[in-house]
């Protein structure tokens, strides 16, 4: 990835309380997990911004090698990179996904 797309990327995570990189946007997801990501922060309630990836093909690759993690969605929440759909499932059903969220909208 060159540093213009990582700069871009850095930007987009750190200026987002709650920043997803999905296949493409939360009023119209394009795959399953993306859609699963999005139903759930919907049923926080939360203010969240979205990437489409397809709409990038230098996200779509250097946002994989960002977080060293291969799929999409990806998730950050303050700056810090939760998971994909699995994990957000996990930590919705577990009610952490809910605390990490209310913290980092609190600070």
């Amino acid at each position: 990835m060159n540093s213009e797309t990582k700069a871009k990327i850095d930007k987009l995570v750190n200026e987002n309380k709650i920043m997803v990189f999905m296949k493409g946007s939360k009023l119209m997801p394009q795959c399953g997990f993306s859609n699963n990501v999005v139903q759930i922060l919907n049923t926080l309630g939360v203010p969240y911004e979205t990437v489409d990836i397809l709409a990038d093909p230098e996200i779509r690759q250097g946002i994989k090698e960002y977080s060293n993690w291969p799929t999409i969605p990806q998730i950050y929440i303050n700056g810090e990179f939760v998971g994909g759909s699995d994990i957000a499932i996990e930590l919705y059903q577990s009610g952490e996904l809910q605390q990490m969220v209310e913290v980092a909208l609190a600070s």
